[in-house]
């Protein structure tokens, strides 16, 4: 991070509890490997002073924002626009000022589609497979939509928002023209035909994540080597859909991708920069 002067701007994350997350390390990493002069905080808000937050940072001309849970949805009545992803997503990770308005972005999907990129895999036109329809694994599949992916396969437990779900999968699909399914993920047999069948496999649920540690939604006997798997959670690193993966011989990705490179993206729409995200790979989390 460069030296705090009179001209240091402010970019900031909302959302509650903050004061643990790890994107203030990332990006002040990242602003000082760029010579950025800004420092990036946390504030408390919630879906109630959210709008509050919101107007203390145009009064206070914020060079930008993020919004994590649980304001991703809350925060949009309060902005000027949205870009078409977030419109169809109806969350905001990522907010730009852009000719003195609050336009909202989510960079949590295209974060996750980079990281699979990073690993060398091409997914537009091809087949994915995502578990978990919630902020995450929307975030996933929308994103997937608008940039080409061939074939989706959403699976989610089938309870009181599952039809609001499914409801939401067709509405993406008449927008975008992508061939996205709803399954239950309940129904194994369906579950590991349409994994084996994919390119991508990615798990957007809190299986693996403790106390789930010993837990995994996949069988290793559904997965084959030339696939990607990811894991989009990152503590542990090593889940057991990963260590299953690896062992049937896919490629197996961490929850670092798609957390390292949501932020990347979000620095790109700020201020047209590329964040050097291997520097703050190994200076934040080695």
């Amino acid at each position: 991070m460069a030296e705090i002067s009179g001209h240091t701007g402010l970019v900031e994350l909302l959302g509650s509890p903050v004061e643990h997350s790890l994107s203030p390390a990332i990006h002040n990493c990242s602003f000082g490997e760029l010579g950025i002069d800004a420092v990036y905080l946390v504030a408390e808000a919630t879906p109630e002073t959210v709008g509050d937050a919101i107007a203390g940072a145009r009064a206070l001309g914020l060079w930008g924002l993020n919004v994590t849970m649980p304001c991703k949805n809350a925060v949009i009545e309060h902005l000027d626009g949205l870009s078409p992803a977030a419109e169809i997503m109806g969350a905001v990770n990522t907010i730009a000022v852009e000719d003195g308005k609050l336009i909202g972005h989510n960079t949590d999907g295209a974060g996750l589609l980079r990281s699979v990129a990073e690993a060398g895999f091409d997914v537009v036109g091809k087949k994915m497979t995502v578990i978990g329809a919630g902020g995450a694994g929307s975030a996933v599949f929308t994103q997937a939509a608008v940039d080409g992916v061939g074939q989706i396969s959403v699976f989610n437990a089938r309870d009181e928002f599952f039809d609001a779900t499914e409801e939401r999968i067709r509405d993406l699909a008449s927008r975008t023209g992508a061939d996205v399914k709803l399954y239950d993920l309940g129904d194994t047999q369906v579950l590991a035909r349409e994994i084996g069948e994919s390119l991508v496999v990615v798990d957007a649920t809190r299986v693996g994540m403790a106390p789930l540690e010993d837990q995994s939604n996949v069988q290793g006997e559904w997965l084959h080597a030339g696939q990607a798997v990811v894991d989009t959670v990152y503590h542990p690193l090593e889940t057991k859909l990963l260590k299953i993966a690896a062992e049937a011989g896919a490629t197996a990705i961490d929850g670092l991708g798609m957390l390292l490179w949501q932020a990347a993206i979000a620095e790109e729409i700020w201020f047209g920069r590329t964040m050097p995200v291997d520097v703050v790979r190994s200076r934040v989390f080695s």
